[in-house]
């Protein structure tokens, strides 16, 4: 019921940020909880952050806590995340999903229905 597309990858050096946008189709968008995930060459998929129907509830990879921050604005059906003091470990295709989950904040791959085309983030030291 829903197309994602993300947009705001590129490459950069350590420390520096990025802003990527995940945009959404239809208009059930705040139905779904809304998460990141990336994937690095030679591992699997890893979550980043995942954020709650309302915005209110967040959650994080420990190895983003603190640097990443995750938003949405339901009006214009698009989450966000916030990428500061990037290090070369972050590079990565990163993706958005959604969740049709009520309420839970889930980290598994396996619990979003949904998912982008991806967007590539360098991380260059």
């Amino acid at each position: 019921q829903v197309q994602l597309a993300e947009s705001g990858g590129g490459s950069v050096q350590a420390g520096e940020s990025l802003r990527l946008s995940c945009g959404a189709s239809g208009r059930t968008f705040s139905s779904y909880v809304m998460g990141w995930f990336r994937l690095a060459p030679g591992k699997e998929r890893e979550f980043v952050a995942a954020i709650s129907r309302s915005g209110i509830r967040t959650y994080y990879a420990d190895s983003v806590k603190g640097r990443f921050s995750i938003s949405r604005d339901n009006a214009k059906n698009t989450v966000n995340l916030q990428m500061n003091f990037l290090k070369p470990e972050d590079t990565a295709v990163y993706y958005c999903a959604a969740d049709s989950a009520t309420w839970e904040l889930s980290s598994a791959t396996a619990a979003y229905d949904y998912w982008g085309q991806g967007t590539q983030v360098t991380v260059s030291s």
